[in-house]
């Protein structure tokens, strides 16, 4: 249930796709320093925080926090296939108080976004969760994929997902979010 839970909740929150495995390999990285600072996503129903801090040789930590003032850390892949940027989105550990025995039902699944522009706003858009139901439901053979509460979850591996998404990158993707760079933060 817990796995069921955590997936759900990405869905709901988040209106991605989860996948198990990542949309890159490790020869798909790449690193870009304008994406590191705090970036503003404004609605009329209030702001997102993104902030990009580097965590490795070509890893960023985002902490995101939602409208709520509520907060997620997150492990970030770019990730350049083709002439296509694409963010890799993966929860860190995070401080549940629950018991480890409990802790291991949880997955924490992998969400992507095309991102189209870094600077001097940051562009992305998200997969779209209701798209890919409907086109998986008239082709399902087109990627290895589960149904868990009738949301899907990609089980393909990163190649056949870079095929899949390439493939279909002007109706899987979605919602097309244009972020700003917060004036008080600078470059990490």
């Amino acid at each position: 249930m817990g796995r069921k839970v955590l997936i759900g909740l990405l869905l709901v929150l988040g209106g991605c796709v989860p996948s198990l495995h990542p949309l890159y390999t490790d020869k798909d990285l790449i690193f870009d320093l304008g994406l590191l600072g705090e970036w503003e996503w404004k609605e009329d129903t209030g702001k997102e925080i993104w902030a990009f801090t580097k965590e490795g040789e070509k890893e960023y930590q985002l902490v995101f926090t939602d409208k709520e003032g509520k907060q997620g850390r997150f492990h970030v892949h770019l990730l350049k296939i083709d002439d296509r940027m694409f963010l890799d989105l993966f929860p860190q550990n995070s401080d549940l108080k629950e018991s480890d025995f409990y802790k291991l039902h949880l997955v924490s699944p992998h969400t992507f976004m095309l991102v189209t522009q870094i600077q001097p706003t940051l562009q992305m858009a998200f997969f779209d969760p209701d798209w890919t139901k409907a086109y998986l439901k008239e082709h399902p053979e087109a990627i290895r994929h589960e149904k868990v509460d009738d949301q899907i979850v990609l089980t393909a591996q990163p190649k056949e997902l870079q095929a899949f998404v390439l493939q279909h990158e002007r109706d899987a993707f979605h919602k097309m979010g244009i972020l700003t760079r917060k004036a008080s933060t600078k470059k990490q």
